[in-house]
């Protein structure tokens, strides 16, 4: 089973590839996803670890489902 830290790494680099592939910036995600830019970034970084309803969002702001972010 995987850790805590490999899964928190999964989801962002998860997130950074669907963001870039859609061209979205970390200040645009975020305001996309009505989150902070810095939780962003500390997200992509895998050193947040994200409530379930802020990956809602930003699944959202991707248009994914949230199962597709991990």
């Amino acid at each position: 089973m995987a850790s805590d830290a490999a899964m928190l790494r999964t989801l962002g680099k998860r997130v950074r590839e669907l963001r870039h592939e859609r061209g979205f910036s970390q200040e645009r995600l975020a305001e996309l996803a009505d989150i902070h830019e810095n939780h962003v970034r500390r997200i992509e970084g895998g050193t947040a670890n994200p409530s379930y309803l802020v990956v809602a969002r930003i699944a959202r702001a991707l248009r994914v489902s949230p199962a597709e972010l991990f």
